[in-house]
């Protein structure tokens, strides 16, 4: 299918050998628990897509990072959410790069290691709350000498297996004494830091979304990127971007797999000319949307609009996948469906996009302010 090769033929320029060694594993084995997508994944340079060019990534623009998630979403559902993961945190860090806010000399060197040490980073947000801002603090930081004590947990949390640094959203005392957004970076091996057992769906199984713990977790300040006086607005427009990177990117891995479904259907010409065409105007009716969001993004479109933009992409492709699938296992037929194969799999994967926040209804207001004038708040 043509627009799954265009995307296809983008992770193989970033990622040369990425999608052959996922299709040389079964199906059923790159979607289960201890899958060995996220270490190819590793070894194929996928932590660099969003790094700048000069700390040794590939610095890939929102429509190339989308076509990325999409080809990979077609082959394994769950290392396209895992990889969502690391790339909005990688998007968000690299952004304070081009800020006037100082960064430290300990974050200056970390920046650096990202990519020459493939370094996985998990996202302790508020991801895992479908009616929650994903850049809600979900961790409590206790200041201390030289730093903060982390405690609380996120689950899920992807790449929990992985990881080598977990970035978690706190809540600091601001100059005036009143609470602040700040965003700590723990490494991995830090004392007090655990994973547990969580995820008991099959599906999304091997995106490692477990449980991340953090009891007492000492993080330097030198590791925690803040506001300061001379940029007060670095950390309101970090989540901006943040929060655009995070919906673009997640809901074109959903895409790619609805694109999996739809290649099947024309490939095997299944049902008739007419509703082979219909199938096939809906998804890329879904992924020109989409798309067409990422463009603006890339071309410049930023703040309010931006996240007006991705949400309703993300909100039409999430309720045109449903329909897709269900056309698409129609389709395919009930062999299809009785010998086992991934399909009826991947159509139920597909609407695991609507628990990923924020859900329609905790957006609904917000956006009705927002297309009659008002400001965009999200809650």
């Amino acid at each position: 299918m043509r627009s799954l090769d265009q995307a296809r033929a983008v992770c193989e320029h970033y990622h040369p050998g990425l999608l052959k060694a996922l299709e040389e594993i079964p199906y059923a084995e790159r979607e289960k628990p201890g899958s060995p997508v996220v270490d190819l994944f590793r070894r194929h340079g996928g932590v660099g897509l969003l790094v700048p060019v000069e700390y040794g990534g590939f610095g890939a623009g929102p429509l190339e990072a989308v076509r990325v998630q999409t080809a990979l979403g077609s082959l394994s559902p769950s290392l396209a959410a895992a990889a969502c993961m690391h790339h909005f945190t990688a998007a968000m860090l690299y952004a304070l790069v081009g800020r006037q806010g100082r960064l430290t000399p300990a974050q200056v060197d970390l920046l650096h290691r990202i990519v020459p040490e493939q370094k996985v980073m998990a996202s302790g947000w508020a991801e895992g709350r479908t009616q929650q801002n994903i850049l809600t603090p979900t961790v409590t930081a206790q200041p201390v000498e030289g730093g903060y004590r982390l405690s609380g947990s996120k689950r899920p949390c992807s790449l929990s297996a992985s990881m080598d640094l977990l970035t978690a959203s706190i809540s600091v005392p601001g100059a005036d004494g009143t609470p602040e957004l700040a965003l700590a970076i723990v490494p991995a091996d830090a004392p007090g830091l655990s994973v547990h057992p969580f995820w008991g769906s099959p599906f999304l199984a091997a995106a490692e979304s477990d449980e991340v713990r953090l009891e007492d977790v000492f993080v330097p300040e030198e590791l925690v990127v803040r506001t300061s006086t001379d940029d007060p607005s670095r950390l309101d427009d970090l989540q901006t971007a943040g929060f655009i990177w995070f919906v673009l990117l997640i809901s074109a891995g959903y895409t790619g797999i609805g694109s999996a479904l739809v290649e099947d259907v024309l490939e095997r010409e299944r049902g008739g000319v007419a509703e082979r065409a219909a199938l096939a105007v809906r998804h890329e009716a879904a992924l020109a949307l989409l798309e067409g969001a990422a463009r603006a993004v890339q071309d410049g479109l930023a703040g309010e609009a931006a996240v007006a933009g991705t949400l309703v992409a993300r909100y039409t492709v999430q309720q045109s996948l449903t329909a897709i699938a269900a056309q698409a296992m129609e389709l395919l037929g009930g062999l299809d469906f009785i010998t086992g194969s991934p399909h009826a799999h991947q159509a139920a994967a597909v609407r695991a996009l609507a628990f990923h926040p924020p859900a329609r209804p905790a957006a609904a207001e917000p956006l009705l302010r927002y297309f009659t004038g008002e400001s965009l708040e999200l809650a």
